[in-house]
C-alpha cells in the first residue's frame, strides 16, 4: 500500500500541469457564432493582439444583411471609449445575403455624413469618394464574403475586401472614427447592432 502513494502523486500533478498548459491553447481557438458565421474571439492587427469587444447582426427590416465584429486591445462599452481606445482596431463584416456593393458604399458614405458635422465631413470627402469607388468596383458582395476595416497607428485605415487589401491606406486619423460612427454614432445603421458591438446583452 505504501508504494502506491508516491506513484499516484506525480500522476495527479502531471495531469494538473497538463490541464493548465492546455487551457490557453483551448481558449485561444474559441469562436462566437452568429447567424451561422463563426467569429474568432481574438485577432492580430499589425502584430498587436486584439479581443472581440462585441458582435452582432445588421438587420434591414426583418432581413439579416451581415454580421459585424469589433476588435480592440481592451474592452470598451461606450462609443467614446471605442474611439479613444489606443492601438490597432478592427471591424470585420461577413455578408449574410448578396448585395450590390456600390449601393453599400453609398450607404456607408451617408452613414458617415449623418454622424458628423458638415465641416468635419467635408475634410474627408476625398477619402469617402475613394472608398465608395472601391465598393463600386466590386459590383457585388455575395453571401459569405467579407470585408475588414483596420486602424493601424502610423499607417491609417486599411480596407480589405474579399481577402485583398484595397489600395493605399486612408491616412486621415479621423477617417476610421468616422467609419465607426456608421455603427456607433448617434444615428447608427442599426441600434441593436450598436449595442451588440459595445458588448451589451440584447
Amino acid at each position: 500500500m505504501s508504494l502506491r502513494v508516491p506513484l499516484r502523486r506525480p500522476l495527479v500533478t502531471a495531469s494538473l500541469l497538463l490541464g493548465l498548459a492546455l487551457t490557453p491553447l483551448l481558449s485561444a481557438g474559441a469562436t462566437v457564432e452568429l447567424a451561422g458565421v463563426k467569429l474568432e474571439d481574438r485577432a492580430t492587427v499589425a502584430g498587436a493582439p486584439l479581443v472581440l469587444n462585441g458582435a452582432g447582426v445588421r438587420y434591414k427590416a426583418v432581413f439579416k444583411v451581415y454580421t459585424a465584429g469589433l476588435y480592440l486591445s481592451t474592452k470598451a462599452d461606450t462609443p467614446e471609449a471605442v474611439l479613444a481606445a489606443p492601438g490597432p482596431k478592427r471591424l470585420a463584416i461577413t455578408m449574410l445575403r448578396d448585395i450590390d456593393s456600390g449601393e453599400l458604399g453609398k450607404l456607408f458614405s451617408r452613414g458617415m455624413e449623418d454622424n458628423m458635422d458638415r465641416a468635419a465631413f467635408s475634410k474627408l470627402i476625398p477619402g469617402v469618394m475613394r472608398m465608395s469607388q472601391v465598393f463600386s468596383d466590386h459590383k457585388q458582395l455575395k453571401e459569405g464574403e467579407t470585408f475588414v476595416i483596420d486602424w493601424v497607428p502610423g499607417t491609417g485605415t486599411v480596407l480589405t475586401v474579399k481577402g485583398a487589401v484595397q489600395g493605399e491606406p486612408f491616412k486621415e486619423p479621423e477617417f476610421f472614427n468616422a467609419l465607426m460612427r456608421i455603427w456607433l454614432g448617434k444615428k447608427p445603421a442599426d441600434f441593436r447592432l450598436k449595442e451588440a458591438l459595445l458588448g451589451k446583452a440584447p
